[in-house]
């Protein structure tokens, strides 16, 4: 009977924290595009409130002991605290100038970019299967951008630039993650005001301070309060994640992570009334079918490897640490 309420109240807990993060991811897509759309709230300043609110969010965690921090050292974590805030500063501008759709679907070329830079920079080599399934993403990404009415130089550049630092910004995490021996929580814990503080010297230069459009500009009380909200929102994003990692399988996380693709894109469509064409569905069916047989044949590679590695502890446990860090990194925040 114990072990039955045991099993009731952890399965609870998993669907909370699954629920915590379909609605936070979702949401903070459509609270931003509405920020944009309906305030015009400057987006590097959005950007900089985000990242001090997931610093105090942390802040908080730490102190109630949900992780432990780790002394880093700062020279160390700088270039990744300027991708940081190139990777938010981007994806947030590609929102702001594309339809969801093309938002997101732009998305998607994380994956193909962060495989031709650990082929290239990294000498990581990939099966042709996982290589193949890059044809159906890029492919699909091309055809929705072609027809989507809302095409625009500005935000393709945007989008474009988007992809590339979240991918460098990927990379590196995953890179310093194993060479600090920290996890996501524990080195967001320095990014988040670093990053602030850099944000906080370039935002004069770009965009206005005071008067109308500047961070203290007359802002009305619901347009600060949606911001406010924005900003707890991307924390809930955040922490969501690390749990669902730390707490599910990768089968769970990365299915998960493509039923919010679908309700996103949806959303989209619905609430902004972004218009789609025949040939742009096509595009985002295209995309959906890349990303799903990549997840699949991932996770496949990643199975194999770690039976791989159970047969080998069973002659020698000392190989198995060496044997882990070769496996896919699934913790990536998107």
């Amino acid at each position: 009977m114990a072990e039955m309420l045991l099993g009731l109240l952890a399965n609870r807990r998993i669907i909370v924290g699954l629920l915590v993060n379909l609605l936070s991811s979702i949401c903070i897509v459509f609270i931003n595009k509405w920020i944009y759309v309906h305030y015009g709230f400057p987006n590097m300043t959005l950007t900089l409130v985000h990242f001090v609110i997931t610093y105090l969010g942390l802040y908080i965690c730490q102190k109630m002991d949900i992780f432990a921090p780790k002394s880093l050292p700062i020279r160390k974590i700088v270039w990744l605290a300027l991708s940081f805030c190139g990777f938010v500063a981007f994806t947030n501008l590609s929102l702001q100038s594309n339809s969801i759709g093309t938002y997101q679907l732009a998305k998607a070329m994380t994956t193909p970019v962060i495989i031709l830079i650990q082929t290239t920079y990294y000498k990581k080599t990939f099966s042709t299967k996982i290589k193949l399934t890059l044809v159906p993403i890029t492919l699909g990404v091309i055809l929705n951008s072609y027809y989507d009415v809302r095409f625009n130089l500005q935000g393709t550049v945007f989008a474009t630039l988007g992809v590339l630092v979240t991918s460098l910004y990927q990379v590196w995490v995953g890179a310093k993650q194993h060479e600090l021996q920290v996890n996501s929580m524990q080195l967001l814990y320095y990014q988040a005001p670093l990053s602030s503080g850099f944000l906080l010297c370039v935002v004069p230069l770009f965009e206005p301070v005071t008067g109308e459009g500047g961070i203290f500009g007359p802002w009305s009380t619901a347009a600060l309060v949606t911001v406010l909200f924005s900003g707890v929102v991307a924390f809930l994003v955040n922490l969501s994640i690390y749990w669902i990692i730390g707490n599910t399988s990768a089968v769970t996380y990365n299915m998960f992570g493509h039923f919010k693709f679908c309700i996103t894109l949806v959303g989209g469509y619905v609430l902004f009334h972004d218009p789609l064409s025949l040939n742009q569905a096509l595009g985002i069916l295209c995309t959906l079918a890349g990303i799903l047989s990549y997840t699949h044949f991932k996770l496949m590679e990643q199975e194999e490897g770690e039976n791989f590695i159970m047969l080998r502890s069973e002659d020698s446990v000392c190989t198995t640490s060496s044997a882990l860090q070769t496996l896919p990194n699934t913790d990536v925040c998107v």
